[in-house]
């Protein structure tokens, strides 16, 4: 028979088995977001081939397109010198109107300049309908000036040391052929970024899916173990030989199972917000806290916030953040050390800054990076998931944001909160 209260609470020990299967689940959970990043590097490594060897096939069609508008341009260039040298040749004319079609078929704008520098006449330049001769003539020299910049001239001997030129520029087809790269290029990146977000959304309903079934199936399995224990601390309350601060111990942990089987509970359905005061919540909830975690961790609230500052959120939810947060600054700094948490609203802001630090042993750059990924954990025991659900919680139901703000090796670590604030009128 129990006669006496125990001196000292009696602490919950994990069974080296459900040690080991939180390793491996946390070693699983970790191995699917690599494989999500393998993914994704294979995904970028394929279209960033793609997109090279595009680039590559098309430039050399662009030059070997480019050689041959150059000599189509160079055969006009000769057959003007022997209509302007050689005595008039039927045949010859008909070789002559074959290039000049030639250079008609691919499109290639072509100015001829004569001896006294006078643009005339020209082939495939557009000019607007109902374009008077001013307006053509201005055309003509702007496109002029553009050939300049873009191919050098080809010289046409007149005979009797008068020499007239031939600019001309690319055709439309290849300035389309010599830009296409750049957009098919653009249309697989966008078909890139697009499959990447299919594939993240399908990923993110389906770790959604495994949190919500998790969280609702523990909630199940603790309902009825904790209606056994309500009965027996009414049993035990009913027996005149029992202390009854052992019954009044054992409600106080049933309580507290009841209140995280409602969290796991509203994990996957809507939480119901209401406007907390955000100073008071913070405050009772660290002393209670304080409490319940090792005597060697001295926590500390600085308070900026005004008395009636409130803020959306639901109570049970953002309280498992706030525990969360500090269990894993008093891990970090291995149960000795100082937690210190402020609250403040920024001035011109809708909203409110809850900073958490310690004085723990701080982290690296890479795993800053790492800390929220389900399953990455710097102990060997837990299963990694703490800090994954703070930050579901957060920006999911409150829509907030929970990230790393500062962290230094041998220092320690701060965690900020960003809540939307309540206008006080």
């Amino acid at each position: 028979m129990i006669s006496e209260t125990p001196k000292q609470k009696p602490r919950f020990r994990l069974h080296p088995v459900a040690i080991l299967n939180s390793q491996r689940l946390r070693r699983s959970l970790m191995d699917t977001y690599d494989q999500k990043s393998f993914y994704k590097y294979i995904i970028g490594i394929i279209l960033l081939l793609l997109s090279i060897g595009s680039l590559f096939y098309t430039d050399k069609l662009v030059e070997e397109l480019e050689q041959r508008e150059e000599r189509e341009v160079q055969l006009y260039a000769e057959g003007m010198r022997y209509v302007f040298n050689s005595p008039f040749d039927e045949n010859f004319n008909v070789v002559f109107q074959v290039i000049q079609d030639a250079v008609n078929f691919y499109q290639i704008p072509v100015i001829y300049v004569n001896e006294n520098n006078l643009p005339n006449p020209n082939k495939n330049i557009e000019f607007p309908k109902n374009a008077g001769p001013a307006e053509r003539e201005r055309i003509i020299q702007d496109k002029l000036a553009e050939m300049k910049l873009e191919h050098p001239p080809i010289p046409v001997d007149l005979g009797k040391g008068r020499t007239g030129n031939i600019y001309y520029s690319n055709s439309f087809l290849l300035t389309q052929l010599r830009y296409y790269p750049f957009l098919q290029l653009s249309v697989m990146l966008l078909i890139g970024y697009l499959a990447y977000l299919a594939f993240s959304s399908a990923r993110k309903a389906e770790q959604n899916r495994v949190w919500v079934g998790l969280a609702k199936e523990t909630a199940h399995q603790l309902g009825t173990p904790l209606s056994s224990l309500m009965a027996w601390v009414e049993y035990f309350r009913s027996d005149p030989s029992i202390d009854p601060s052992i019954a009044e111990e054992i409600e106080k942990d049933v309580i507290r199972l009841e209140m995280i089987t409602t969290r796991f509970s509203n994990i996957g359905s809507v939480p119901t917000l209401k406007e907390e005061p955000v100073t008071e919540i913070v405050t009772n909830f660290i002393s209670y806290l304080e409490k319940r975690v090792s005597s060697k961790v001295k926590f500390s609230v600085f308070n900026q916030l005004a008395d009636e500052q409130t803020a959306l959120i639901n109570k049970n939810l953002f309280e498992w953040v706030i525990e969360n947060v500090c269990k894993n600054a008093v891990d970090a700094m291995g149960g000795i050390g100082e937690i210190n948490v402020t609250l403040q609203a920024p001035p011109n802001t809708k909203e409110i800054w809850i900073d958490i630090a310690d004085t723990g042993k701080g982290m690296s750059k890479a795993n800053m990076n790492k800390i929220f990924n389900p399953g990455f954990s710097t102990k060997k025991r837990g299963w990694g998931l703490g800090l994954t659900l703070a930050k579901r919680i957060i920006e999911n139901y409150h829509s907030g944001k929970l990230f790393v703000k500062s962290s230094e090796i041998g220092r320690g670590t701060t965690f900020r909160i960003l809540l939307n604030a309540n206008i006080i009128e």
